[in-house]
């Protein structure tokens, strides 16, 4: 019984140190802190100070993960963010009563350009899931258009 105690009292001790260590040190504290903006969504502060944790300590795991897995989720971002202001301009150019050659060579290449981007989106178990399936659902859209453009 007493090696047991001995045992659960050195385990107790060397997570309490861990946790200390991890708390205080000044390169973990920033990935914490980078670890809740990423969390939150602002990727754009998580890599930021993912960054700064990593450059005080290149060592520091937590931080590099963070960095690659911001830096992902502002690619899918950025994506989204074009691809509805493609779509934006391509329902325009629809609204109208018709649509000349010009328009239509323009519609094929902004859904192109967002098909091709699509395929270099590399997403991660950690991704977020939601911007990973809304990245889909505008890829799926701009393939349909470009099925419809290229008869």
């Amino acid at each position: 019984m007493n090696i047991k105690n001995l045992f659960i009292f050195i385990a107790v001790f060397i997570v309490s140190f861990m946790i200390l260590f991890f708390v205080t040190n000044p390169s973990y504290e920033k990935s914490l802190e980078a670890k809740y903006y990423y969390e939150m969504g602002d990727y754009n502060t998580a890599y930021a100070l993912a960054n700064e944790a990593f450059s005080e300590d290149i060592y520091n795991r937590m931080a590099s993960t963070i960095m690659a897995q911001s830096k992902t989720s502002m690619k899918y971002e950025k994506y989204i963010k074009e691809a509805r202001k493609y779509l934006r301009e391509i329902n325009e150019m629809v609204a109208q009563d018709s649509i000349d050659d010009a328009q239509r060579a323009r519609i094929k290449l902004m859904s192109e350009i967002m098909v091709e981007s699509y395929v270099k989106l590399a997403p991660s178990v950690i991704t977020n899931k939601e911007l990973v399936s809304e990245a889909a659902k505008y890829h799926e859209q701009f393939e349909k258009i470009l099925e419809k453009v290229d008869r």
